[in-house]
């Protein structure tokens, strides 16, 4: 067994590990009250080449790269295309705008000052949302309950398919015209992909699809996962950044998964959470450039709160004859967690020379603290919400 093996293996294992001990931590200390993710993006610093130097990212780059598509595959596959003509739909729409003019105004002064010099990649930055990163925790605490929950997921999904789609016609390789016309390529060449199992009228093959499914053929899991990595390989080969194949494949799969849908849910969160996401927020973790976050701590600081002032705010305003005012701050904090694109934004600033590397760095720490600070306030709110809920039901009885 060669060397280079042996550390890809030893880096692996590592990584792993970190992945099967942050249930445990989280579950073992509940005053922790912190995210899974959170733990994971840490367990990823303290095991990175800048701590203890036991695993090596670009050991587990293609990974890492799987799993980002998995987390916005789940994030597409719980995007219901039918919330978008509902109230839910356009306020997502109206209140991602508003953002972007804020974030426009803001990263424009920031501009004016020397402070930023990658004007769209920080100002589109401000206006992401994790959904994929949020969805464990909105699950784990029951938070997609109800009218709320098609809030939550109308506002996450258009925080992040509006910045996406932003990326490939400002930011790719193309140019914008180009780049606007491989968006529409991709989204045609998507679309085909979910009708396919409408045209293809083989009794036979369908019986094949639906009969192996249950068995160690597991013809629809397996089907899924090369539609998600066709979709990720032409999106690459547009030049288009990776998660809007890894979106648009979960859009598709809800149209085109034939036979027990539940099932291959069940199956999907086992193979993403189980194994590839994991892999993506601990290598996150360990690409983290603490250096340069030493160096100019308050860039993060500043890119934090603004992240929930350019995010967040808006939805007391635009939501008001919509959600109760305890729900529109719940929704603030979800919206403001942002993490996968800033990562995704960043590299992009890096690789085009356009992002000094301290902001790039500052980014990606505001969104690792977004996540980890959050969600946490929102759980919060959550729960009491649900208690003065039941204290109200119980004084009724």
């Amino acid at each position: 067994m060669s060397n280079e093996l042996t550390h890809a293996l030893q880096s692996l294992f590592v990584v792993a590990l970190v992945a099967a001990l942050a249930p445990l931590v989280v579950g073992l200390i509940p005053r922790l009250r912190v995210p899974q993710v959170v733990v994971l993006i840490v367990g990823g610093v303290i095991v990175g080449p800048q701590v203890l130097d036991l695993a090596q990212p670009e050991s587990i780059v293609l990974l890492s790269h799987v799993g980002l598509g998995f987390l916005f595959l789940l994030a597409g596959y719980e995007l219901d295309l039918a919330l978008f003509r509902q109230r839910a739909g356009k306020l997502a729409v109206i209140a991602w705008l508003v953002s972007a003019v804020i974030a426009g105004g803001v990263v424009g002064l920031l501009a004016a000052m020397g402070l930023v010099r990658a004007f769209v990649a920080v100002a589109l930055g401000l206006t992401t949302t994790a959904l994929g990163t949020l969805l464990p925790i909105l699950r784990d605490n029951n938070m997609l309950r109800g009218p709320f929950g098609s809030y939550v997921l109308a506002g996450g999904a258009v925080g992040e398919f509006f910045p996406i789609v932003a990326i490939a016609v400002f930011l790719g390789s193309n140019g914008r015209f180009l780049g606007l016309l491989s968006l529409v390529v991709v989204a045609v060449i998507a679309l085909v992909i979910s009708l396919i199992p409408r045209v293809v009228k083989s009794r036979r093959l369908q019986q094949l699809l639906t009969e192996g499914q249950h068995t160690t053929a597991q013809t629809i899991l397996r089907w899924t996962v090369v539609m998600l990595l066709l979709l990720l390989l032409i999106a690459n080969a547009f030049g288009l950044d990776a998660v809007l194949g890894a979106f648009l494949a979960g859009v598709v799969l809800r149209r085109w998964a034939p036979g027990d849908v539940k099932s291959l849910e069940e199956k999907l969160d086992a193979v993403g959470y189980g194994f590839f996401i994991p892999i993506f927020f601990i290598a996150s973790g360990m690409d983290l450039d603490l250096a340069s976050i030493a160096h100019a701590p308050a860039r993060l600081v500043l890119f934090f709160f603004l992240l929930l002032i350019v995010r967040g705010l808006p939805t007391l305003v635009i939501y008001r004859s919509a959600l109760p005012r305890l729900q529109r701050l719940e929704l603030l904090f979800l919206l403001a967690t942002a993490l996968p694109l800033l990562v995704a934004l960043s590299e992009i600033g890096l690789e085009s020379g356009t992002m000094l590397p301290e902001n790039a760095a500052a980014l990606v720490g505001a969104g690792v603290l977004s996540v980890l600070v959050f969600p946490a306030i929102a759980v919060a709110i959550d729960r009491r919400i649900v208690a003065a809920r039941d204290t109200v039901s119980g004084s009724r009885l």
